[in-house]
């Protein structure tokens, strides 16, 4: 067989990956906007001599770098989309970027968790004024990020769903900021004219548990796309009808396991008295439109039909 014959029967393993995405140009947006405001921070924090002012462009600088791990993740699988090394390409990458910056959400959390028992246990006197206008500013920069970051399917966590889980990380990551700054801002109003100052951590302790439940939620999803455990048990029977409702053909073997962010592949294992050609079950299974790399095995039982 001619080379160029062999070329009707061979297929890309790229899945999308090697396309640039509007996920990874807004994330670079939120990345220029996120790095300019750390400036402007450090520069007024300096200049003012403000400590608030300094410590919020910090945290800026490592939101910032969080969301390098997002960006890192597409150009990284966009290079090697087509590198024979990566034996189904490298769609699983996106879940790889968003599982860590998971584990960095959890990390934030556990942070957050331990400095608000710790100004429980030890109060410290709040610049109230410089606080509050910090904490604004922040919300406003953050409920900006996540408006360029949407995602409509991030409101829809479910395995026969697709998702940019590395989009769906970094969304997470400037929405959980946006949250301890309202968090702050509410604590920091009632602090300064209720004198409440203890209810600044109490609701630290209340964001870094609404942090660190998002933060299990994506390590839960994104590990499943990692481990091969994600496609749910609709998908698995829908398959399953589609090959054994024809004839006495049953499935002995069926792997399934995602391979991009809108594509499957898949292992079928036929067993059958009356043995068709691989095309024959893989036009059954046509519908599946998500379902791109599809092997048949096909396995002949002997005796009589039963």
């Amino acid at each position: 067989m001619h080379t160029k014959e062999l070329q009707y029967w061979k297929h890309h393993h790229s899945f999308g990956t090697d396309i640039k995405t509007s996920g990874e140009r807004r994330t670079k947006c939120v990345i220029a906007v996120t790095f300019v405001m750390m400036v402007i921070e450090i520069v007024a924090g300096t200049v003012f001599g403000s400590m608030a002012l300094l410590a919020d462009g910090w945290h800026m600088g490592t939101h910032a770098a969080a969301l390098s791990i997002t960006v890192f993740a597409y150009i990284f699988a966009r290079r090697h989309a087509s590198n024979p090394r990566f034996s189904f390409g490298t769609g699983k990458v996106g879940a790889l970027g968003g599982f860590a910056s998971a584990i960095g959400l959890g990390i934030v959390a556990l942070f957050v968790f331990g400095e608000s028992i710790t100004r429980l246990a030890s109060p410290t006197i709040i610049r109230f004024d410089e606080a509050i206008l910090v904490a604004i500013v922040g919300l406003l920069v953050n409920l900006t990020s996540a408006f360029i970051l949407r995602d409509h399917h991030d409101h829809h966590v479910a395995s026969e769903h697709h998702h940019d889980h590395n989009l769906r990380a970094a969304y997470l990551h400037v929405l959980a900021d946006a949250l301890t700054s309202l968090f702050a801002i509410f604590a920091l109003v009632v602090g300064k004219y209720l004198g409440w100052v203890w209810m600044d951590p109490v609701m630290g302790l209340v964001g870094s548990m609404v942090i660190a439940h998002w933060s299990y939620g994506l390590i839960k999803d994104t590990s499943s796309v990692l481990l091969d455990a994600e496609v749910g048990k609709n998908k698995r029977e829908s398959i399953r009808e589609k090959i054994e409702g024809k004839n006495d053909d049953r499935i002995s073997d069926l792997h399934i396991w995602r391979v991009g962010p809108k594509h499957l592949a898949a292992i079928v294992s036929v067993v059958t008295h009356e043995p068709k050609d691989a095309d024959y079950y893989k036009t059954l299974l046509s519908d599946h439109s998500d379902l791109v790399h599809l092997t048949v095995e096909i396995n002949r039982c002997p005796g009589g039909p039963h």
